[in-house]
């Protein structure tokens, strides 16, 4: 119940401020260069595996689903909240949005070149990811990457932190404990990257990068 809870809560938030957000956040990528070259990076691997096709789950307003289709990926978004892919199909009528949650994705088995979960499972509480990584794990192809963003943790001591977010209920994580669950689901690192918070960034915590391939 905990959970389910945890994840009404969350939609309901983001639903209030679907508009906003939209407008805060729709030039990220083209602000975060770092960020936008790992997602550039991700693109390329991820179009080489399965169908060829990606996921980004957890999309919100569809702003960085529509940049991987920019890159030639035949992508669609998911998100649990209803005013997020309302304004994601406004924005990007010939992309594809699908309403829906990260574990339980509407797709068959192994079919998937890559999965995108970029500042989405910060939402999920701590026990409950295993659940999600397995999901990613049972879309992607042999071979297929998944992308998954996240803030760190600053204490090795505490792998899982609760932080204060504007939107809804959020953890931060520490990079190498992340690394391991994702390795627990059959999901090998490649690469990381880790950003410190600059003077005129609005994120002022270390912005995790972790790519991973199915194995």
């Amino acid at each position: 119940m905990a959970e389910r809870d945890a994840l009404s809560v969350t939609v309901e938030a983001y639903d209030a401020a679907a508009d906003t957000y939209a407008r805060l956040f729709r030039d990220t990528l083209r602000d975060s260069p770092l960020d936008r070259a790992m997602v550039s990076a991700f693109a390329e691997v991820a179009g080489a595996a399965g169908d060829g096709r990606v996921a980004d789950l957890g999309c919100g307003p569809g702003h960085v689903t529509a940049h991987l289709g920019g890159l030639g990926l035949a992508v669609f978004g998911v998100d649990a909240s209803p005013a997020m892919i309302a304004s994601a199909r406004r924005a990007y009528p010939d992309l594809r949005f699908d309403l829906g949650t990260m574990a339980a994705v509407d797709v068959a088995d192994g079919v998937l070149g890559g999965v995108l979960a970029r500042w989405s499972i910060i939402h999920t509480p701590p026990r409950e990811l295993p659940v999600v990584l397995a999901e990613f794990h049972r879309v992607l192809a042999p071979g297929g990457h998944v992308l998954v963003g996240f803030s760190a943790s600053d204490d090795v001591s505490h792998p899982t932190q609760v932080f204060d977010h504007k939107v809804a209920p959020a953890y931060r994580w520490w990079p190498d404990h992340l690394a391991a669950l994702l390795r627990e689901s059959g999901l090998a690192e490649v690469a990381r990257m880790v950003c410190e918070p600059q003077p005129t960034d609005p994120r002022q915590f270390r912005a995790v990068h972790l790519l991973a391939r199915k194995t």
